[in-house]
């Protein structure tokens, strides 16, 4: 009981990190019905603008408490990834707008491969070594269980910012547009919204949550590099189908079913038989499984498409 109880406060530490990326994904496939496969190297990016703004900001974020520190590097390489992610939107996606999905789905590609080998001629091809904003110790008092402040950390900033998103979404002007958009943009259009403002700012959004995606997934594991984000953005894609694609409640819990999924397949390969290693094989067994099954996902709704 104890080992399975390791096993799944690991997969939801882990899969709080894939939720976030796949809000990201899900965001902008409800509002534009496309998917940014470029996302997971924006990741990429906010790990690596954490790792620089520990550098340049040293002698400052010495000299403030570490929670002070983080939530500084947090939130200005959020602001850096969201600021790439509406430049982005504007310079690839939006001359492409009224154009083939299949046009912008190259494009995104091709943007995701001029992200990763700009980083890495810009950063370098070997690992480097991530900063340890958050002390490593041990939680007390959970009896057998290791658990690392870091964890801890990460899995709180995770699910902070996944009810700060819903309150965006529910609660205001900007999230009540980006659902009128995503409903019908002609509709939302005509009663005053301008689509291409809320188009960059859902842009925006998402990649402020993959750069903080980035830097939590880089505290967990630190050794970064610039194709780090190839695996978890497709997990955090698959996460998101699983889930329903465009549903943002489905994404996180996509999110935490694949990390847990994950952790769990790793921890008792010997028993199911299975080697260690084929736990990234499991999210795109399940991703079969739901395109099989359930198209729609796990709190998706199947839509009707007029011809």
């Amino acid at each position: 009981m104890a080992q399975l109880l390791q096993q799944l406060l690991n997969g939801i530490f882990l899969g709080s990190i894939y939720a976030l990326i796949a809000l990201g994904y899900t965001m902008v496939y409800g509002v534009l019905r496309f998917i940014n496969f470029a996302h997971g190297d924006v990741f990429m990016l906010g790990a690596f603008a954490g790792l620089y703004l520990n550098k340049l900001m040293g002698p400052v974020l010495a000299a403030v408490p570490w929670p002070v520190a983080i939530g500084l590097v947090l939130l200005l390489s959020m602001l850096i990834c969201a600021t790439l992610g509406i430049v982005i939107e504007l310079l690839a996606y939006r001359p492409l707008r009224d154009k083939p999905r299949l046009n912008v789905l190259i494009t995104a590609i091709g943007v995701s491969l001029l992200l990763e080998y700009t980083g890495q001629l810009v950063f370098g091809a070997t690992q480097q070594p991530f900063p340890a904003l958050i002390p490593r110790t041990n939680v007390g008092g959970l009896g057998g269980l290791t658990v690392t402040t870091t964890q801890v950390l990460v899995a709180i900033t995770a699910f902070g910012l996944m009810l700060a998103l819903r309150f965006i979404v529910l609660k205001t002007k900007m999230g009540l547009a980006m659902r009128a958009l995503s409903l019908n943009p002609t509709a939302s259009a005509l009663m005053g919204v301008n689509n291409s403002v809320i188009i960059s700012f859902t842009f925006g959004l998402g990649s402020a949550l993959a750069a903080a995606g980035g830097i939590l997934y880089a505290s967990l594991y630190p050794s970064i590099e610039p194709f780090m984000g190839i695996l978890p953005g497709l997990k955090a894609f698959v996460a998101a189908v699983l889930g329903g694609i465009g549903n943002i409640p489905g994404a996180a819990l996509g999110g935490l079913i694949i990390g847990v999924t994950e952790t769990l397949v790793a921890g008792y390969s010997q028993q199911i038989g299975i080697p260690s290693g084929y736990r990234d094989g499991v999210a795109f067994v399940i991703l079969i499984l739901i395109l099989l099954f359930k198209p729609s996902g796990l709190l998706g709704k199947v839509e009707r498409e007029k011809v």
